[in-house]
């Protein structure tokens, strides 16, 4: 009797093949590996193979059974993965039980992951019989513990012509392996199927169908193909004019799944002027963060292997230059906000040029009194200078212990400044201080009279000292 569970074991033979394809482009090395290949980190295929009883069904009308084309190509596939270096494979299987008991938990590791195992792996699927049902979410869960726990890239290739027959949910069953970084998107490739289970695996991994075993055949050979080429990325750093004239920065790349740092790239132009071409792994999907000031975005990005990919993100930007007259000052700091917000974004040492994102600022610098600048606007390919005046010096000697404050006076209102320590040891405090008109309130700190309060009036000039005696 035909079911659309048979009918997807056709369509698994046909995954499976493509997934070997992809598979054969991740082992080539790139030069993006090359950073990585200082600590040898493995790429490791799990095929996980579907024996249902299903598999017995033919690939398409008057054609090979489907088990027969699995087994032909995935020995083909291991033929070419056995010499790379720094790949590991391993084979699990489901359904080989009998498919009258119903057996939900019919998934096993048969060949794990050790040196030179292909033709292990070839001996143990020359003697396979399907029998048995599909349970695939149990399967990718159990996989999860076939990995090794040292680092590399773990992948999954599943050849199967059904879908889940045990109620257990593949999507979030993959969802939560890539999430903990556990695998990468598994490889799903289908036999000749009558219905188009693509949406229905697309949650799952990356889906491929065969019509027949000379779709089977392309697809492997278009893969192997893909596999001798690079896969490269230009990131074009987009001015406001659209054009890609930002550089050095730091980009890293996230995978979108796990949240774990891939790559940094510091971005360059290249010698004529253009982005310089990166090498990146095609089966991530990446989150890009461009480490300008406040960071831009780019999520959700895929990659098409074996070809030249362009990512264009707009990071217009400006510098802000900050400038101190004379030397007053030691190491000056402006606390930097996007306008109207209330995050810092950053904290810019004065007399130093900083680029940041095009767009409306608020200063705060640190001054004192702080001086607060707002809707400072950053121009592309623009500076923006901002200066701060020359300081005076404020010398105050205390001839007792007192408490008290500096206020400066604006618009008939004293502003607190800075509190004043007249105390035990300390008889004499300087400050640095912005010109302006002045007023120190204090009184004797043993006294209990509210009346003894005392003020006195002061003004500083830039460049100028002015000494103060409280009583």
């Amino acid at each position: 009797m035909y079911t659309p569970a048979k009918g997807l074991s056709f369509f698994k033979t046909a995954v499976a093949v493509a997934s070997m394809v992809l598979l054969l482009l991740l082992i080539v090395p790139t030069q993006a590996h090359a950073q990585a290949s200082a600590t040898s980190k493995k790429t490791r295929f799990l095929f996980m193979l579907d024996c249902s009883g299903s598999m017995w069904g033919e690939i398409n009308k008057g054609g090979r059974q489907k088990i027969i084309v699995a087994k032909s190509i995935l020995t083909r596939l291991l033929d070419s993965l056995k010499d790379f270096p720094n790949v590991e494979l391993a084979l699990r299987v489901y359904g080989t039980a009998n498919r009258n008991k119903q057996d939900c938990k019919d998934s096993h590791l048969e060949v794990g992951f050790y040196d030179n195992n292909a033709d292990d792996i070839k001996d143990k699927v020359a003697r396979l019989q399907p029998s048995g049902t599909t349970p695939i979410a149990y399967s990718l869960t159990q996989a999860a513990e076939d990995f090794p726990g040292s680092p590399g890239k773990n992948i999954i290739i599943l050849l199967t012509d059904g879908i889940e027959e045990c109620k257990g949910d593949p999507c979030a069953v993959s969802q939560a392996l890539q999430s903990r970084g556990v695998i990468l998107k598994p490889f799903i490739i289908g036999l000749g199927m009558n219905t188009d289970y693509s949406k229905y695996f697309s949650c799952v991994g990356k889906y491929f169908n065969a019509a027949n075993e000379n779709d089977l055949q392309n697809i492997l050979s278009t893969v192997i193909t893909q596999a001798l080429n690079n896969t490269t990325v230009q990131v074009n750093l987009n001015d406001i004019n659209g054009k890609p004239t930002e550089t050095n920065v730091n980009m890293t790349f996230y995978d979108a799944k796990s949240k774990n740092i891939i790559y940094n790239y510091y971005h360059t132009l290249n010698e004529v002027g253009k982005p310089d071409t990166i090498r990146v792994d095609p089966l991530i999907r990446y989150n890009i963060e461009v480490h300008t000031t406040p960071p831009v975005y780019k999520y959700g990005v895929d990659i098409k292997s074996a070809q030249h990919n362009i990512v264009n993100i707009d990071a217009p930007q400006g510098e802000l230059e900050l400038g101190v007259t004379g030397n007053d000052y030691y190491n000056l700091k402006c606390v930097v906000k996007k306008g109207g917000a209330q995050e810092i974004i950053h904290v810019q040492d004065f007399n130093t040029t900083h680029k940041y994102i095009v767009g409306t600022y608020d200063l705060d610098i640190l001054t004192l009194p702080r001086i607060q600048i707002n809707k400072v606007i950053i121009e592309q390919g623009k500076s923006s200078k901002i200066e701060v005046p020359q300081a005076g010096k404020l010398e105050i000697s205390y001839s007792r212990d007192i408490i008290g404050s500096i206020y400066i006076m604006r618009n008939n209102r004293q502003e607190w400044v800075i509190d004043i320590n007249g105390a035990g040891s300390v008889r004499k405090e300087l400050f640095t201080l912005q010109p302006g008109n002045y007023k120190i309130v204090y009184r004797p700190k043993d006294s209990h009279n509210t009346i003894e309060t005392k003020q006195d009036d002061f003004k500083i000039q830039s460049g100028a000292f002015t000494n103060l005696t409280t009583e």
